[in-house]
């Protein structure tokens, strides 16, 4: 055989067999990715929120990225010493900017970025807070999620919790000067519910934010709110929290 023809023969298996080794390592990276995205997922479900983050945002996706968050700011409110939470926070924020960055389009990277930037406002202090804006950027974020997912239920629980909460803070002039007010607070929970009457944290926020409205002419409506959250099993680790949330509001508003 001539020298020439069974060179280019060699050299055709060489490029043959470099293309499916490229192919494969594409491949399992792909798998890797899922099976990753799984792990942060379970780690979430299980309560290693801080682990569920470090997963999420290795994967350097919007979706990764989303949950990182998500798990952050969870971890800050309901699990890190005091000294600890403004720093998660604000890497929650960070990762919910990532997340836009990569997907201005998804409903969940604003809502989450709502979620965090809200947060930070808790811990910040009230000048602070109001200094930097947060109430408007708060209620920007999440009516944008509202307006990419109109059928979102957490959209309307954010933004049923956003009313009611300026409202609770700021009375008759969170109405002036942010547009907050208990009526939004109501319709947003209740269309939260129409779409999700099963969903545990819709259920716990609704009685939250009408205890925050008026504690006395609401407590008979909160108390059931708060009921049926509770008969409803826990579905991981974030609703285990929520469940024992809502436990220990009953228990107060019971007066026991």
């Amino acid at each position: 055989m001539d020298f020439a023809v069974r060179r280019k023969r060699v050299m055709n298996k060489f490029i043959l067999l470099t293309c499916l080794t490229i192919a494969c390592a594409f491949a399992s990276a792909g798998i890797a990715c899922a099976q990753s995205i799984e792990e942060a997922r379970a780690a979430y479900a299980e309560g290693r929120f801080v682990e569920a983050a470090e997963l999420a945002r290795a994967l350097g996706t919007s979706e990764g990225y989303v949950l990182a968050a998500d798990s952050l700011a969870i971890h800050g409110y309901y699990m890190a010493p005091e000294g600890e939470k403004e720093g998660l926070f604000k890497r929650a924020e960070e990762s919910a900017r990532k997340a836009l960055r990569l997907d201005a389009a998804s409903p969940e990277a604003h809502l989450q970025l709502a979620h965090a930037m809200g947060r930070q406002a808790q811990v910040s202090g009230t000048l602070k807070a109001l200094k930097e804006g947060y109430a408007t950027k708060v209620r920007d974020a999440i009516e944008e999620a509202l307006r990419l997912a109109p059928d979102s239920a957490s959209a309307h629980v954010s933004l049923g919790a956003w009313h009611a909460g300026a409202v609770g803070a700021g009375g008759f002039f969170a109405g002036l000067l942010y547009g907050a007010s208990a009526e939004d607070a109501h319709a947003h929970f209740e269309q939260a519910l129409e779409l999700a009457p099963r969903n545990k944290v819709a259920l716990f926020e609704y009685a939250l934010g009408l205890l925050s409205l008026d504690a006395a002419g609401n407590r008979a409506k909160a108390r059931g709110l708060l009921e049926r959250a509770i008969r409803l099993r826990p579905k991981d680790a974030f609703e285990r929290l929520i469940h024992q949330k809502a436990v220990e509001r009953l228990a107060a508003i019971s007066g026991g």
